[in-house]
């Protein structure tokens, strides 16, 4: 059956820094074997330890604004000099050979990709049970300052406002239950009806054995 399936499909995750989603999306890749986890493009060097395909794709800002022109873009943007963005063609290369496409991005992010890719998008707003737990996990993790924090915090505060823009929600109380909260979700995602041709879906279910 799942030879009929014709194309991937989208996850967006998204959620304040420190609600534990990258250590949910481990789950995930553990139990999605066909998936793709989107990262940006720049024109930026590579900083020590970096890797092209890895922490980004590095190209030069010719053939940036080449895609731009070419509208290989999902949303671009300069920073400092250099380009940054999320790039259409890996993400329709990954979607033709069937794979789970997962973004990590903002409430702004995830607006984009819903507008452009709505039909095979489903998403997951993820957050931890208070604001204060949230302050809590950042001051434990020790690697920002007290205006970092403060920043996360407060655009913490704006983002839980959207989540009703959001197909699902977890609350990262327990790791354990939200990771496997997770991984369901991942797994519906790719069984919406909209991934599958369903001339080809009615043609193999009526065949005779």
């Amino acid at each position: 059956m799942q030879t009929l399936l014709n194309k991937g499909a989208i996850l967006v995750i998204s959620g304040p820094s420190g609600c534990g989603k990258s250590s949910l999306l481990k789950e995930v890749y553990k139990a999605v074997d066909n998936y793709y986890f989107s990262i940006s493009t720049t024109t930026r060097a590579p900083r020590t330890g970096e890797k092209d395909g890895v922490d980004y794709f590095f190209v030069s800002k010719e053939e940036f604004e080449k895609d731009i022109h070419e509208g290989y873009f999902l949303e671009h943007a300069k920073v400092h000099g250099n380009y940054y963005g999320t790039s259409l063609k890996s993400i329709i290369s990954s979607l033709n050979a069937g794979k789970l496409v997962i973004f990590d991005i903002d409430v702004q992010g995830h607006r984009i990709v819903k507008q452009q890719l709505h039909d095979v998008t489903t998403s997951v707003f993820i957050t931890t049970p208070t604001l204060k737990e949230l302050e809590n996990r950042l001051l434990s993790r020790n690697t920002d300052d007290s205006s970092t924090i403060k920043k996360r915090i407060e655009n913490a505060k704006k983002e839980i406002k959207q989540i009703d823009k959001y197909d699902y929600f977890i609350m990262n109380d327990n790791l354990q239950e939200a990771s496997q909260l997770l991984v369901s979700i991942a797994k519906a995602a790719q069984a919406k009806t909209k991934l599958f041709n369903i001339e080809d879906i009615i043609k193999y279910w009526n065949k005779e054995v």
